[in-house]
């Protein structure tokens, strides 16, 4: 009766929010949850860490990251097959209601990969770039943040995912994020100093 009522919750808020939308806002979210385009900025990200740390400090920062993404990645399509939650677009129930489509493919969603990914990325590069003692890189930290919660929250406005989907997906990238920047700062100090 808990994980019923609480996915009741989760389909009211997640209605409410998917509601706020415009054809202006719809482009947007768009752009945000469209991977092709997040390359530029991967390619940037990969630029700015090395030549901030150097090329050595800056591949395992890098590889930190890209272990990320894959953990995130792969553990969120482990998790979808076990609990096998309907997307919202696949949700009789979400469909009858109202709920605005921009996005629809894949049966399960529970949790947003997305936004894992998003923040996981996020989070290992900030810590990793901690260790330039040189500069704070609050900005790039604001930056980062400010594009990850873009992306997870484009992903209720598209239609694929509920807020809760998305509140795990940021959990499990900000705790892999922080993990494997945490193991590059080790491997960086222990090997590197």
């Amino acid at each position: 009766m808990f994980w019923q009522n609480l996915h009741h919750l989760d389909q009211q808020i997640t209605l409410l929010l998917n509601s706020w939308n415009s054809g202006i806002s719809d482009h947007i979210w768009l752009i945000f949850t469209n991977i092709p385009i997040w390359i530029p900025m991967y390619i940037l990200i990969i630029a700015f860490v090395m030549m901030r740390l150097g090329w050595r400090k800056g591949l395992i920062v890098v590889a930190a990251a890209v272990l990320t993404f894959a953990f995130c990645d792969q553990f969120s399509n482990l998790i979808k097959a076990a609990t096998e939650r309907l997307r919202p677009c696949n949700d009789a129930y979400m469909l009858h209601n109202g709920l605005h489509i921009l996005e629809s493919g894949g049966k399960y969603g529970f949790f947003s990969a997305h936004a894992a990914n998003a923040f996981g990325l996020a989070t290992s590069t900030v810590i990793g770039l901690r260790l330039d003692k040189r500069l704070k890189y609050r900005g790039y930290a604001t930056w980062m943040y400010v594009w990850a919660t873009m992306v997870a929250v484009s992903r209720i406005f598209v239609g694929k995912h509920y807020l809760g989907d998305v509140i795990v997906g940021i959990c499990v990238g900000l705790t892999a994020g922080w993990a494997f920047g945490c193991l590059a700062k080790i491997v960086i100090k222990k090997f590197m100093a």
